[in-house]
This record gives structure tokens, C-alpha cells and sequence, in this order.
């Protein structure tokens, strides 16, 4: 008797001390979310879904939830993740918005050279009109996204030399991400453009199978391109995004409070991924000239150089992107 008496109360004392802890966890969680991405742990996107996404999920869904992070490509680059959310069998991703222009043309509108003079340009297009009409593109190829991250501006590496004409790219065998877009402009510039898989790129360059690729600071130092690559050029050619994507059919599936949960989930991630991206890309670009790369900014005037060589393609994509898409996005691409 004594003893059934002690459980009871040992086990009234653990439903107290459960109801007083914030979050009470389930013994097992009800739902796993597996993200995958091609960035390594020291990037932005990985500390932020580490620290606040999935943090956030796990308490706020009292732990019916369950995020699994898996960083670095491990499950393959970012067509292979997209193509994976669609099939659903991983629940998220965080791909570049580029990576998507082969699954839809339209996505390409994001990848217009020189389009967004400003990042606070960049977001207002990103969060408002554009951002929703590219964002109502994605339930047809069963996915929704969740909001955009950044990665920053694209700039070009080589270990021929500075670039800071259109000339200085001539020849150059670029590796580029498979994006028709991308590869037209760097043609037009008279660069070598190679499409490659961001996973096989340090051996690229390292055994010199290309000459010198294009990627915002915060890849280039955290995947320690510096190393393998002498000169980087901060043409800031383009602005890169990310997408938060999620398989359509799971999020649907989910619960009206878990699918508020993930989605107050994501947009914090946005909020905080996007200060930390900016914070880390000025100690990186600080941290690769330590490394002995030679950093070289282009002036106005060298800038408008490439501007002028690269607006020929604002009237060869036209018809493929859309002039709507066009023009939402030349509505903020001047603001400073």
C-alpha cells in the first residue's frame, strides 16, 4: 500500500513539474523534418535553422515535431534537394533561387545581371511583389516556399587575375551553377561558363578543370575557395537568394497549429539569417584577405562596363520570364 501510495505521488509530482516546464516534450515526436542544404556548418543558413528553426519547431510544437538538419550536400547539391522536397522524401530545403530556373524558366527573373543596386532593393522585391508572383509558381511542381534567405552578392574568383573590365574575363573557364541565365551573360562577357555541381568545385579548381568560379563571400570563405583560388573580383554580378522550401502535400498534411508553428518558424529564420548573413560576409571578406587572397572592388565606372555588356539579356529572357516578372522586378531594382 505504502508503495502504490509513494508512485502516485512521485508521478504527481512529474505531471507538475511537466505542466510547469516550457515546452513538455512527448516521449516521441509525431513528425520528422529532414532539411537538407549544400552550405557547411559555419554558414548563416546552418546557424540560424540550428539555433532558431529548429528550436523554435521542436519547443513550440511541444516536441511533436522533430528537425534533422543534414548541411554540406549530404544529401546532394541543390537540384537534387529540390527534386527531393518534390518527391517528398525529405520535407525542406534551402536551395539558391537559381537553382530552380531549371524545374521553371520563370525563376530566372531573380538572376538578371546588375538588376538589385541594394540589398534593402533586394528584399523589398523578395518579401512583396515579385516574391509572391514566383512564389505562386511553386504548388504546380508540388512544393511552397517559406520564405527567402540570403546568400549574398556574387562576385568572380580566378587565379589569373583581377577582373575588373569584361575583357579580363575572356577565355576564362568559368564554373558556373546550371542556370541558362548565368551561363548567357558570362558568354556575353567572353568567359568559358561550365556548368558544375557545387559539391565536385574545390577538386574543380584545385586539379585547375576550371580556371575560377563565381560565388557570394560567405561560400567562398566557408568552403575555403581561397585555398585553391588567388584573385576575387566583387563585380556583384548578381544578388543570390535562397528559398526555404517545403513538399507541398506534407506541409498541407500537417495540423493547422503545427503548419503555424513551422511558418512563424521560418519567417523568424529569415529575419535572423538574413543579419547574420550580412555580419558574417564582412569579417569572411576581412578574413579572406588574411588568407592572402587579392580582393578588388570595381568602381562605379568599371561596373557600368559590365552593365552595358550584359543588357542584351534583359530582351533575350524577356519572352521566357514574362514582361510582368520583368517589370515587378525593375519596380525596386533602382532603390537604394
Amino acid at each position: 500500500m505504502l508503495k502504490n501510495r509513494v508512485f502516485v505521488a512521485l508521478a504527481l509530482v512529474a505531471a507538475l513539474l511537466c505542466f510547469a516546464a516550457v515546452p513538455c516534450f512527448a516521449a516521441k515526436a509525431e513528425v520528422t523534418i529532414k532539411v537538407g542544404y549544400i552550405l557547411p556548418e559555419t554558414q548563416s543558413d546552418h546557424i540560424i535553422m540550428r539555433d532558431v528553426f529548429k528550436k523554435d519547431v521542436e519547443s513550440k510544437s511541444g516536441g511533436r515535431i522533430k528537425v534533422e538538419l543534414y548541411p554540406n550536400a549530404q544529401l546532394g547539391g541543390d537540384r537534387e534537394l529540390i527534386e527531393s522536397v518534390q518527391l517528398g522524401t525529405i520535407q525542406m530545403a534551402i536551395p539558391a533561387t537559381s537553382a530552380l530556373a531549371g524545374f521553371e524558366k520563370r525563376f530566372q527573373v531573380f538572376d538578371l545581371p546588375f538588376l538589385f543596386k541594394s540589398k534593402k532593393a533586394a528584399y523589398k522585391a523578395l518579401d512583396g511583389e515579385l516574391g509572391k508572383k514566383i512564389d505562386a509558381l511553386l504548388p504546380p511542381l508540388r512544393m511552397v516556399n517559406l520564405g527567402y534567405g540570403e546568400n549574398g552578392y556574387r562576385h568572380v574568383t580566378n587565379n589569373r587575375g583581377p577582373v575588373t573590365k569584361p575583357a579580363d574575363l575572356k577565355g576564362l573557364k568559368l564554373r558556373t551553377m546550371e542556370n541558362p541565365m548565368h551561363i548567357a551573360f558570362f558568354k556575353l562577357l567572353g568567359a568559358n561558363p561550365t556548368p558544375m555541381n557545387f559539391g565536385e568545385l574545390y577538386t574543380a579548381l584545385q586539379q585547375k578543370t576550371v580556371d575560377g568560379e563565381e560565388n557570394p563571400i560567405s561560400l567562398v570563405y566557408t568552403s575555403k575557395f581561397y585555398e585553391v583560388q588567388k584573385f576575387y573580383s566583387l563585380t556583384g554580378h548578381v544578388y543570390s537568394a535562397t528559398m526555404l522550401l517545403t513538399n507541398k502535400a506534407f506541409f498541407e498534411k500537417l495540423p493547422k497549429d503545427l503548419q503555424k508553428v513551422v511558418a512563424d518558424a521560418a519567417r523568424r529564420y529569415v529575419t535572423e539569417q538574413r543579419k547574420l548573413s550580412d555580419k558574417q560576409e564582412q569579417k569572411f571578406l576581412a578574413d579572406l584577405k588574411k588568407a592572402g587572397m587579392q580582393i578588388n572592388d570595381l568602381t562605379p565606372e568599371q561596373k557600368a562596363a559590365f552593365v552595358k555588356v550584359t543588357q542584351p539579356v534583359y530582351d533575350q529572357f524577356k519572352d521566357q520570364l514574362g514582361a510582368d516578372l520583368v517589370e515587378a522586378a525593375k519596380k525596386v531594382a533602382n532603390e537604394k
